[in-house]
């Protein structure tokens, strides 16, 4: 018996809003944990249990893609030190040095400079009643404290962020996309790669002979056994902290303001109380993941839920559907900040467990306490549009206009 014959569809719907991208996998798990997609040729999983299994099993389901993906030169310098798409042992090695250079008293350290930013990006503002909260705030701000964080001259985060934007800006990436759809892709956008490559890679090498108080540099001098990250591998790290952490912090901000106006008693709640705002923000995550999903691929033939995936085959994990599996939480379409425990997969599980969450929890918290202290009342205005990326690659706004009362 067939997928279509079990009433399964080979595609996703258009792209339209994050909640019919919820409906559709709610929709996906009463067909069964596992799906087989057509076009692409690989496996999706829906439930937590096999989602949590996977992302565990490092040995069975590999982060490693080379093979699978389309190659292109600039694209493989750029992923080279990105633990994510590593394997053990490797993947120890990288993760080991990069914990000596992005320890928490580093991060707890970057409290006051992430304070003082949101307040210089607000204060660029002119007490404005409206502003974009995308363009004002959330998408800067998480290339200024990362670039500050790595070393990098404020005269060149614009140009960091221009980049970003480019290779983070497209969201023409369908259930249907090909190989063929995707090699095109990386071709287009190799010269900005290129362009980042060659900025970061004389970065590192400026840290190298001008060693200073920045994560850089404790990168270039951390060492175990003897082993130390060299150019390239540092230079990966740092292209995918600036990406993805970027893309981190601009979806957790926009997603708890949406989800505010979404149960404006909980906002109340949370604004009252200082106390209930880190499982809020955990919350914010849960339902709204930056990315809903992410890819393994498999090492052996391995049974899932009673299916049988052969080897070397590509699994999606979906992780915004695990998120609200009812087997797992209670309740899980709601937002329940005092949801306890909360052990949502957004930030990965495993040896793959977000090595950047602490910062995004940390800057996240830091900025929804200054806007809490600056503006009494906040909410979505209604009389400019608010436009979304598409949901089946990334939970974020691109425009999220607010009113604000001045406190």
């Amino acid at each position: 018996m067939s997928l279509t014959d079990l009433g399964v569809p080979d595609t996703w719907p258009e792209p339209t809003t994050f909640d019919d991208m919820i409906a559709w996998c709610r929709e996906q798990r009463r067909n069964g944990p596992v799906r087989y997609n057509e076009h692409q040729q690989g496996w999706e999983l829906f439930d937590h249990a096999d989602v949590a299994r996977v992302l565990s099993d490092a040995a069975i389901f590999s982060s490693d893609f080379s093979g699978l993906a389309p190659s292109q030169e600039d694209f493989d310098l750029f992923i080279k030190g990105d633990i994510t798409g590593v394997d053990p042992p490797r993947h120890r090695k990288l993760r080991n040095l990069v914990s000596q250079a992005l320890t928490p008293r580093t991060v707890a350290a970057l409290g006051p400079q992430i304070k003082a930013r949101t307040n210089e990006l607000l204060d660029g503002l002119d007490g404005a009643r409206q502003f974009d909260l995308v363009d004002a705030l959330a998408d800067p701000l998480p290339i200024m404290v990362i670039a500050e964080m790595l070393g990098i001259p404020i005269t060149d985060w614009s140009m960091l962020r221009d980049w970003a934007t480019t290779m983070l800006g497209s969201d023409d990436v369908r259930d249907d996309t090909t190989t063929e759809d995707m090699a095109n892709a990386l071709k287009d956008l190799a010269p900005t790669v290129r362009e980042l490559n060659a900025y970061l890679r004389a970065h590192v090498q400026h840290c190298r002979t001008h060693p200073g108080e920045n994560v850089t540099s404790r990168l270039i001098a951390a060492e175990v056994d003897g082993q130390r990250l060299d150019d390239e591998e540092i230079l990966g790290f740092v292209g995918a902290v600036l990406s993805a952490g970027h893309i981190t912090m601009t979806a957790m901000l926009t997603s708890a303001v949406v989800l505010f106006e979404d149960n404006q008693d909980t906002a109340r709640e949370v604004r009252a109380d200082p106390a209930l705002r880190p499982s809020a923000l955990d919350e914010v995550i849960r339902c709204r993941p930056p990315f809903p999903q992410i890819g393994r691929r498999t090492t052996q033939e391995v049974e899932v839920a009673g299916t049988t995936i052969p080897a070397n085959a590509m699994v999606s994990l979906w992780v915004a559907a695990a998120n609200r599996d009812p087997a797992r939480f209670t309740d899980p379409d709601r937002f329940d900040v005092r949801r306890k425990p909360n052990p949502h997969l957004a930030y990965g599980h495993g040896i793959h467990f977000c090595v950047g969450a602490p910062l995004a929890r940390l800057e996240a918290s830091v900025v929804l306490d200054t806007l809490f202290e600056r503006y009494r009342d906040i909410t979505i205005a209604t009389d400019s549009p608010v436009e979304f990326r598409n949901p089946w690659l990334m939970s974020t706004a691109k425009r999220l206009p607010l009113a604000v009362t001045p406190a």
